[in-house]
């Protein structure tokens, strides 16, 4: 498809500083000011969403940078009545760029009676006038099947291996990637693969939600630095409980790898006093600043992926060129290093 005029950002108020970002980046790129749209997104006193946007988009090609984290319901209003507004204004295209879909972990019916969230907000999306999706690390990679316009699922993998490369120079025959439940393995695997690692798995059974009653590991990881992986950290409860039966079964440092921070209630305090030597997060969440305090806790950036990644999409290139290293590591300029 060829390019439409220049790609324009507009943001809610989910996570500014993020947009703001990769509005920066996407300057760098083009060789000219990418700025977001002049718009306001506030509420009325009992807090109706209004929005207004003050440039002409008729006609141009619109991303709406905006995840859907909490206050959930809030901000996936935002996104809704941003694409209204702008589908009455003539856009020519509209784009949702969601870093962190939320809802995405009711994906399936696990009992009777139960809705299927994940669906009515691909729904929802759809009929406010988005054509394209671009998010990061869906929860269950079917729920882009769940939408009938195109989803274009990036991932954290790469950004993190070149991370693990660079952090543990050196003392990469020593890791081990970790799986703290069976249905992460794939995710797990993936890391595993791209940083030549063996992988085990911490198999958890729970009596009631937000409970964790036994862990099992899988594997030999005595003597090992561990790294777990997953695609979100709620209340870090099974993150720590799983780095202390790590380290009681003879690794040496527990390290953790999550791309969404979602970090509710006692998650910031337990993984402060937790074995954990680190976590590590992205910012497809916006972090609080008693995430961005604590010292065992650090944010590698989304911007510069999220950025090529609407390049390539307004060109009509491919999107999971950026799944390899020949394409991150010129974009995340040299922060890291596979040498």
């Amino acid at each position: 498809m060829p390019a439409m005029n220049e790609p324009k950002l507009i943001s809610g108020n989910a996570n500014k500083p993020l947009a703001n970002s990769i509005a920066r980046r996407m300057s760098m790129h083009r060789g000219m000011s990418v700025g977001l749209v002049d718009a306001r997104v506030e509420r009325f006193n009992d807090q109706e969403i209004f929005v207004e946007v003050y440039e002409n988009v008729r006609g141009e090609d619109m991303f709406i940078i905006q995840s859907t984290s909490r206050p959930a319901n809030d901000n996936l209003m935002e996104l809704l009545i941003i694409s209204d507004a702008l589908r009455r204004s003539s856009a020519g295209r509209i784009t949702a760029v969601i870093p962190y879909f939320g809802y995405a972990r009711q994906d399936r019916r696990t009992k009777a009676r139960t809705p299927i969230s994940a669906k009515l907000v691909a729904n929802l999306i759809a009929e406010a006038g988005i054509e394209r999706v671009l998010t990061m690390d869906l929860h269950a990679a079917q729920i882009q099947g769940f939408f009938d316009v195109p989803v274009d699922n990036l991932y954290a993998a790469p950004i993190f291996a070149l991370d693990i490369k660079h952090h543990f120079k050196g003392q990469m025959d020593d890791i081990m990637v970790v799986s703290p439940d069976v249905g992460g393995v794939a995710r797990a695997r993936e890391l595993a693969k791209r940083i030549h690692a063996p992988l085990s798995i911490v198999d958890k059974r729970r009596e009631k939600p937000g409970e964790v009653a036994e862990m099992t590991v899988i594997g030999n990881v005595e003597g090992k630095k561990c790294i777990i992986v997953d695609d979100m950290c709620d209340t870090a409860g099974t993150l720590c409980k799983a780095a202390e039966v790590l380290m009681e079964h003879g690794a040496t440092e527990v390290h953790s790898y999550i791309t969404h921070g979602v970090m509710s209630g006692p998650a910031v305090e337990r993984v402060r006093n937790s074995v954990m030597k680190s976590l590590v997060i992205t910012d497809s969440i916006e972090p609080t600043e008693a995430v961005k305090s604590c010292p065992n806790i650090r944010i590698v950036p989304t911007a510069p992926m999220f950025a090529q990644a609407i390049l390539n999409i307004w060109n009509g290139t491919s999107v999971s060129s950026l799944f390899e290293d020949e394409t991150l590591v010129p974009i995340y300029e040299g922060m890291y290093s596979t040498t």
